[in-house]
């Protein structure tokens, strides 16, 4: 039987190491079959979020944390734009990590990002995230530029920042925080294509940069990267969820509707007034009569 697109654990990565990001297809789009038909389930799914949004910030329990990681040209960016584009921007926070500052090196490497997580009633996206340091830092080496004692690069380091990064969702979870982290899975010849398409097009040759060009001749490690930081930080309680990118339009919907079924799993509802506040009811509909 074939995979219906709304079935969410068809993109989740298993936590049994058997997940391979080679057998994953950036093309599949299961049953929709067009860009205008994934517009207006995503239309639907938009308004249904901001519903499940403006209860999540009234009950005050719960916050969530969207993670977005993905090579360059993925769609990080659009996805945040339509997927959230019907919320109200009180309860939405969105941040951007970009190269760390020197007070920033200096202490430990998940303290920039702690001090953004949301609070509790907020949804908050991490546009690149603590994932870096697993990421682009095992690409390039950049660890001993970190200011760590010699001591504390050696052949363990991103077992250790595994651990540190699964210890830390656990904390974020333990404490009302959803974790939910998506990996936005685009093919080389794609990205090759939305390249050209910011040479080409003039209202989208802001976004070209020669350094993403300089990126793409270690693709094959960046793969590498993507695949051992899935294997290894795919938890139950913070699942990794790898999304097909290779159509933009229906990457968007796979990321609304997780969002949505995981916000109705928390069982959220308006918080009840007491005695006192329904008497302040009463009397405000006295002083508007």
């Amino acid at each position: 039987m074939a995979t219906k697109w709304n079935d969410i654990a068809h993109y989740q990565v298993p936590t049994d190491d058997s997940f391979r990001l080679k057998h994953q297809n950036p093309d599949f789009t299961g049953e929709i079959e067009s860009k205008k038909q994934a517009a207006e389930l995503l239309q639907g799914g938009v308004e249904q979020l901001a519903e499940l949004q403006d209860v999540l910030y009234a009950d005050g329990r719960w916050g969530v944390l969207v993670v977005l990681q993905a090579i360059d040209a993925a769609g990080k960016d659009s996805t945040i734009k339509h997927v959230m584009s019907g919320v109200n921007p009180q309860g939405v926070r969105v941040r951007s990590f970009k190269k760390p500052s020197s007070d920033e090196m200096s202490h430990n490497w998940l303290w920039r990002y702690s001090k953004e997580v949301p609070a509790r009633g907020e949804i908050g996206i991490f546009n690149r995230s603590y994932y870096e340091d697993v990421l682009v830092v095992k690409v390039h080496n950049l660890a001993s530029k970190q200011g760590l004692h010699e001591s504390l690069t050696g052949k363990k380091l991103f077992a250790h920042r595994y651990e540190d990064i699964n210890a830390y969702e656990k904390h974020l979870t333990r404490n009302g925080i959803i974790v939910l982290k998506f990996f936005l899975h685009i093919s080389a010849d794609e990205q090759r294509k939305r390249f050209l398409r910011r040479l080409e097009r003039p209202e989208k040759n802001w976004k070209f940069s020669l350094s993403d060009l300089e990126e793409r001749r270690y693709w094959d490690d960046y793969q590498d990267a993507f695949e051992s930081m899935m294997r290894n930080t795919s938890t139950d309680y913070a699942p990794w969820y790898c999304v097909p990118m290779n159509n933009k339009w229906f990457g968007r919907l796979v990321v609304t509707k997780t969002i949505i079924e995981r916000l109705k799993a928390l069982g959220l509802s308006y918080p009840q007034l007491n005695e006192a506040q329904k008497q302040a009811l009463e009397k405000g509909r006295e002083m508007l009569a």
